[in-house]
């Protein structure tokens, strides 16, 4: 990519993430709605660990403290993908049902770059700031301090973890091309996800095979959590086991996305 293109979808991401702050703050009620919502979700998941622990001191290796670090971990990530993707990647049904993907094919950036980053959401930036209060306060009733080594190593796992449900989801959204109505497998998105807020090793069998391999959303939480909880553990398997799922995940959403727009029929031809 030169600098100029660099620049053209620098700018036109500017100009689409302030349209969205915009139309955010013209609904502040709708805005802190949604913010209320999203909380009373992820502390009703903390009062279930609670409840959890009140009859075991551990599930597997995992006490308490790192089990609300793993859940505050897969809320940084679930709400930064839906911050920047969600709404976003959930219209595309919409978009090809109606025809009104057409528009965005003509558009001169690149197809995908535009129906993934049209609109923005503030308000899961704030609850996922939460997430990471979470994560913090865990630390710190664990008596764990990570080195700057371990921040960036977590860092860059919350990327490819946020790259892994972005590819699930395009997934899932683009199977419009085919389904009339994809709604159904945009929702089903959120029961996949949310099996990375729980500690790999409960899942066993095929199901486990499934979902830490084919589809390794189970990988999204885990590997960052660990990075931050178990110091004394070597990073770099689970890092690199999650860092190849998320380029594969990627590069076979887009290589669907390219086969599906070779067979698309505009609805309004």
């Amino acid at each position: 990519m030169t600098m100029d293109t660099a620049r053209k979808y620098g700018a036109t991401y500017a100009l689409l993430f302030r349209n969205s702050l915009v139309r955010d703050m013209a609904f502040k009620a709708n805005f802190i709605l949604w913010i209320v919502t999203e909380l009373l979700w992820f502390f009703g998941q903390i009062v279930f660990v609670d409840v959890m622990f009140r009859q075991t001191d551990r599930i597997l290796d995992w006490t308490k403290w790192e089990v609300v670090l793993l859940i505050g971990t897969h809320q940084v990530i679930s709400q930064l993908f839906q911050s920047f993707f969600y709404v976003n990647l959930a219209n595309l049904p919409e978009l090809v049902r109606t025809g009104k993907l057409d528009l965005m094919l003509l558009l001169p950036v690149d197809a995908q770059f535009s129906v993934s980053v049209r609109q923005f959401g503030l308000d899961n930036v704030v609850t996922g700031f939460v997430g990471a209060g979470i994560v913090a306060y865990s630390l710190h009733r664990l008596a764990v301090a990570p080195g700057i080594a371990q921040w960036m190593l977590y860092a860059f796992a919350l990327l490819f973890g946020i790259a892994i449900h972005y590819a699930v989801m395009f997934v899932l959204a683009t199977a419009s091309f085919w389904i009339v109505r994809a709604q159904g497998l945009i929702y089903g998105y959120f029961n996949l996800v949310s099996l990375a807020r729980y500690p790999e090793g409960i899942y066993r069998g095929a199901f486990r095979f499934v979902f830490l391999w084919i589809l390794p959303v189970i990988l999204v939480a885990n590997v960052p959590a660990r990075i931050l909880v178990r110091p004394g553990e070597s990073p770099w398997s689970g890092l690199l086991q999650l860092g190849g799922a998320a380029i594969f995940s990627l590069l076979l959403s887009r290589a669907l996305w390219k086969f599906a727009l070779r067979r698309y029929s505009s609805a309004s031809s």
